[in-house]
């Protein structure tokens, strides 16, 4: 009784533990999104005020 006790709660464990780690890298990907977001639109604006000050 105790070790199918102890294999249902390594079982539970284990699920437990898969969810946490794709919550992880669910919000990791969320992170590099955003920074990567963040990082386009610096470079957008950077090119753009190096090319109009380019004209002058």
């Amino acid at each position: 009784m105790g070790r199918t006790l102890l294999t249902i709660l390594g079982v539970i464990l284990a699920i437990w533990l898969v969810f946490t780690m794709l919550g992880w890298l669910f919000s990791l990907l969320k992170l590099f999104v955003i920074v990567g977001m963040i990082a386009a639109v610096i470079y957008l604006v950077v090119t753009l005020v190096a090319k109009s000050s380019k004209g002058r």
